[in-house]
Parts: C-alpha cells; structure tokens; sequence
C-alpha cells in the first residue's frame, strides 16, 4: 500500500493508505467462496452462484474474471453513516434500479422505477445493498448479455453465493472503502 500525505486543516495528524487493487480468488474447492486481498488485508467474500467465469453472459450467476476500476459507491443513509472514501459516493435513494433487460437501450445503466422492462431494484429489505460499489464491468463498451449490475456488495449471511458480484463482511466493507479511490481496480480470478 502507498502512503499518501494529505495537507491542510482537516487532515492535520492523519495519512491515507491507498493500494491500487483489490485481488480476489476463489478458494481451492469451492466456487462460490474466495479471499479478497488488499494490502495487508484478508478477509473472506461470496462469489456467484456458478463460481468464475471468462465468459460472462446474463443471468448465468457466475463473477466475471478480469481487472474491473470501482467507479463509485452508494449507501443507505437511512440505516448507517456516510462510509468515509476516496470514491464518488452518493446515498441510495427508493426509486434507484439497473436495468438487466438485454433488450433495453438502457440494459446495464442506473434507471429510476418504477421500470417497465427487467430491472433490480438497489433499495431492498435486506442488507446487501446498503453499500453498493460499482464495478466497471461490461459498462465501456456495453454488450447485450455480457452481464449486469456486477457490484461489490455486502455479502449474505454466511457468505451464501450472490448473483455474480463479490460481496463481503460489512465491517470489511467499510474498511476497504476508507483506503479506496479513483484508480483502485478489483482484480477478479
């Protein structure tokens, strides 16, 4: 990890570590459960239902494999502070979504609902989108059925598999995002 010295009156006494990537690995047998690695940090993560995957299609459960830049994070701002990160964050709002219609123009993107075509909803009763960080994954360029709403996410209880996202340890997750920021990559395989 790299040190970075800040300036100035709000940081006076204080250095934030940055490390440019996030590694994560599935765990020799069995594809739904990894190891996320950054720095000196090891913790555990829940991968897709159908473990990695080289080619990522809709709806197959899988983790794409690959180098992916953490665009941004969202969070509930009804259940929890402001996590403290370098990355664009903005508070989750009830009429947020993802288009994962394949056949929509907007297929991939942030969409307000209600939604006509398939959509998931990022404000849910459960937990795992209380922090939502944004994975450049199949977003420049968009393919149709190559996958969507890949996220880095709050993992289940027990680490059950997700959908095809990394998800972790709340406690983790607030960890990591205070060492983040433009730049940082999650490397996936």
């Amino acid at each position: 990890m790299q040190r970075e010295n800040r300036s100035g009156p709000e940081s006076q006494g204080t250095e934030r570590l940055q490390a440019p990537c996030l590694r994560v690995r599935a765990l020799p047998g069995c594809r739904t459960r990894g190891r996320l690695t950054f720095g000196a940090l090891d913790v555990p993560c829940a991968l897709g239902r159908s473990g990695l995957t080289r080619r990522k299609r809709e709806g197959d459960g899988a983790t794409p494999v690959g180098s992916f830049a953490l665009l941004g994070a969202w969070y509930r701002a009804d259940r929890q502070p402001r996590p403290a990160t370098g990355l664009p964050l903005r508070a989750l709002r009830p009429d947020d979504g993802w288009c994962d219609d394949a056949g929509d123009g907007r297929y991939n993107t942030h969409v307000r609902v209600p939604f006509g075509p398939s959509h998931e909803t990022l404000w849910r009763e459960d937990r795992l989108y209380d922090i939502i960080v944004v994975l450049d994954c199949n977003l420049r360029p968009r393919m149709r059925g190559g996958g969507s709403a890949i996220f880095f996410h709050i993992a289940r209880e027990g680490f059950a598999p997700t959908e095809g996202c990394v998800a972790v340890a709340p406690h983790d997750m607030r960890r990591i995002l205070e060492h983040v920021g433009p730049g940082t990559r999650m490397h996936i395989g």
